[in-house]
């Protein structure tokens, strides 16, 4: 995989995993084989992902229920083929709207996703792409990062750990997204994941594994200053069973 493509000028990415995600789904939606593609991205975010897919020359419509986030991705957009909105992907009337649908990085935040994935098999049109993207719900971030810091946010015992990684140099925030709750409520396994996608009527088309452990502190004060060991990371969670990668990448047909 190059390290460096042109619509990857276009986000504000810094992490080897996050152009890797980003490579998985432009590859995912070049597969159609046609530049006259119109793609849905849902819980875009501060629109990094949009403008890369705009970049690349589809026409691009983001997609959030956050206002700040939807406001600073409009601030950023210099495209003329990419628009950001503030909608709910689940008003959507009308059927097979979109070629392509992304949706990377949301299911996790949402307390029924199931209602979103019938959402898209409703709007995406025959033989389109829909590609979702997940943590691994029992995987070595979620288990030894996000899980334990829940536990402790509710019993209130958390602050201690983020004021120590602030001084570290992390921000309790994302390049992704400027939503201020961005609290993960499903955890995912492979089966379960693949099950909700299969009932709604999808069909796989690829399945690849996102990083391994370079986000989990405090090896990931390394791996930050490192790029070389993000890097490898990602070339390792390649070459092992998806149970034990941090995310999945996925692409889906109808």
């Amino acid at each position: 995989m190059e390290e460096t493509k042109s619509y990857h000028q276009f986000t504000n990415y810094k992490d080897f995993e996050d152009f890797k995600r980003l490579d998985f789904i432009v590859e995912s939606i070049n597969s159609l084989n046609s530049k006259n593609i119109s793609v849905l991205d849902i819980g875009c975010g501060n629109g990094n992902i949009a403008m890369a897919l705009g970049a690349v020359g589809y026409n691009v419509k983001g997609i959030d229920i956050d206002k700040n986030s939807i406001e600073l991705a409009s601030n950023k957009n210099t495209l003329p083929n990419v628009k950001f909105e503030v909608y709910d992907a689940n008003s959507f009337t009308i059927n097979n709207s979109f070629d392509a649908i992304v949706c990377s990085e949301v299911l996790e935040h949402l307390d029924k996703p199931w209602e979103l994935v019938a959402s898209v098999f409703n709007i995406l049109k025959p033989g389109g792409v829909f590609v979702a993207t997940v943590p691994n719900g029992f995987g070595p971030r979620e288990v030894l990062i996000t899980k334990p810091m829940q536990w402790l946010h509710r019993k209130n015992l958390d602050k201690s750990i983020i004021s120590l990684k602030k001084m570290l140099g992390y921000g309790n925030t994302t390049l992704q997204s400027s939503n201020a709750d961005l609290t993960h409520t499903q955890f995912f396994t492979k089966g379960k994941f693949a099950a909700m996608l299969l009932n709604a009527g999808f069909k796989e088309l690829r399945w690849n594994n996102a990083d391994f452990i370079e986000r989990i502190f405090p090896y990931s004060w390394l791996t930050k200053r490192i790029y070389f060991l993000q890097k490898l990371d990602c070339a390792f969670a390649d070459h092992i069973p998806k149970q034990l990668t941090s995310g999945f990448y996925t692409a889906w047909t109808k």
